[in-house]
């Protein structure tokens, strides 16, 4: 064949039509609405030049019904491949609204379950870039079909390899439901939005007036929902963010997390990390604080952090290897658990133990958070959930209590009995039933009545109960924590146990799955 031929010239006028058919008008109206194009997109989350694309060429199968126009762009509004993220190899999709709004005909969804296939065979992680107007009305069932699909593939990969999903734009109707069943959601302020009906619904079915924005905004999900586990300003951090939330997994659920050397030193002693509790029980700190004392400097990766914030969960380092971080925030709800938050701390236990990264949890929690509401909405099942998760995980599991433990709440945070591995105590914990001040209140209660100063009485037998029956040395003594440490040695006696439990194996149960109450 003659490469300077007719046949080679319609080969090069083909690429170049696929190169030109996203016109500087289209992306012009992409920038200004402070969105980037599709490939765009791709180029600033892989590595340069390592992106390969698949059916490039594919085209619509949507018929000319006369509902709408049919646009007959190669790619059918989705741009799918793969490549490379700081060198390891990673599957996306990115959806293009410059093609008829990125809606999900037959096509564009056999698109991106192809990828979804690739990766779960080979093993890689998956992201989808999403930005669009959902269902392609035009083809009816079969875009239904296309969803129901990739909802498939999320379920059939889920605990195999990660699942990210970004939202760069609209995701509606059952666009939302992918990003659902993924492991991680991005948003984009002022951007992005996702729900299930829109605001033209609310008003017809509601007669409510509501915005994008106020109804299914990215500060929305990320504060009240929870379904945006990260939000940024602009779409070039949030794509940032994705490939630096990337360095703490696997690739996959057979691999271990990537270690990545650090210059902080293992045997590092901070004492001031003795001095970030309060002597008065009832004051609050900032957990964050003693969590940057402890990992690898500047790793901590937050998770959720617009979310029940009475919980922090995050992704951090400990020399050099990654770990999920659960802890009580004392400055928020005093740490109480709720419904939220274990809802928030169940779900990322379950995403370390599926992908092997230990967990650390920082214990300061004066029990579940009390109230009507609270027990009507189903405190019981969902503070279930957390303790399941906790129970069923397998990776390495440690335990710090650093002052309060209280109650039901000593249970469920990792307690050895329900399987942590080690579990020490700053001499600062109180590990008991319940708080002093209500022990007493129950136990004395006869005896505080009739005092001239009933006050005082309850101080001081609140102080005895602490000092005899609320202080970590008793369990220590009874074998229920492992040891009471230096709160300046915690680094390095986490260091030393996690790499002590390295080899950790554990052969589950012979059954179909557990039944996690839902």
């Amino acid at each position: 064949m003659d490469i300077n031929g007719k046949v080679f010239k319609s080969f090069l006028e083909r690429v170049d039509r696929l190169k030109t058919q996203n016109g500087p008008d289209k992306i012009k109206k992409q920038h200004d609405k402070g969105k980037l194009h599709a490939r765009e997109r791709i180029a600033l989350l892989f590595d340069k030049n390592s992106f390969e694309e698949l059916d490039a060429f594919v085209t619509s199968a949507t018929p000319d019904t006369g509902f709408g126009k049919i646009d007959s762009a190669f790619g059918d509004g989705v741009v799918i491949g793969y490549g490379r993220i700081n060198g390891r190899l990673v599957y996306v999709y990115s959806q293009d609204f410059t093609v008829m709004g990125g809606s999900l005909g037959s096509v564009h969804a056999k698109k991106i379950m192809k990828v979804q296939d690739l990766a779960l065979r080979v093993g890689a992680p998956i992201i989808g870039l999403i930005d669009s107007g959902g269902a392609r009305i035009q083809e009816g069932v079969a875009s239904l079909s296309g969803y129901a699909g990739i909802f498939h593939r999320n379920v059939q990969s889920s605990g195999i390899i990660p699942q990210i999903s970004v939202i760069l734009g609209p995701a509606a109707g059952g666009a939302v439901y992918s990003p659902a069943l993924t492991d991680f959601v991005f948003m984009t302020k002022k951007t992005s939005y996702m729900f299930v009906t829109g605001p033209d619904v609310v008003r017809e079915v509601l007669n409510e007036e509501i915005s994008f924005e106020d109804l299914g905004g990215a500060e929305i999900h990320a504060k009240k929902s929870g379904i945006a586990h990260f939000i940024y300003e602009d779409e070039e951090n949030t794509l940032l963010a994705v490939k630096k939330l990337l360095s703490f997994f696997p690739s996959n659920n057979l691999e271990n997390p990537p270690f990545v050397e650090t210059k902080d030193n293992k045997d590092r002693i901070d004492e001031k990390i003795r001095n970030i509790i309060p002597d008065d029980t009832n004051k609050p700190y900032d957990i964050k604080q003693i969590i940057d004392l402890v990992i690898d400097k500047g790793s901590f990766f937050e998770v959720s952090e617009y979310f029940a914030m009475n919980l922090v969960v995050g992704f951090a380092r400990l020399n050099g290897k990654a770990i999920g971080i659960i802890a009580n925030q004392p400055k928020v709800l005093a740490g109480v658990l709720d419904i939220n938050s274990s809802l928030k701390g169940a779900r990322f236990i379950r995403f370390c133990d599926a992908f092997n990264i230990p967990i650390l949890t920082l214990e300061d929690v004066p029990g579940f958070l009390p109230g009507v509401d609270q027990e009507h909405s189903g405190i019981i099942k969902h503070g279930a959930k957390l303790l399941f998760a906790y129970s069923e995980a397998s990776v390495p599991k440690i335990t710090v209590i650093l002052r309060k433990s209280y109650g039901g709440a000593f249970c469920v945070m990792n307690s050895k009995s329900l399987g942590g591995d080690y579990n020490f105590a700053w001499p600062s914990a109180e590990i008991a039933v319940m708080g002093p001040e209500g022990a007493v209140s129950i136990l004395y209660r006869r005896e505080i009545q009739q005092s001239d100063d009933p006050k005082q009485l309850k101080k001081e037998l609140a102080a005895k109960y602490r000092q005899e029956i609320a202080n970590p040395y008793i369990a220590d003594e009874k074998g229920y924590i492992d040891e009471v440490i230096d709160p300046a040695e915690t680094r390095k006696k986490l260091i030393i146990a996690f790499e002590s439990l390295e080899n950790k194996h554990i052969d589950p149960p012979a059954r179909k799955h557990a039944n996690i109450p839902l």
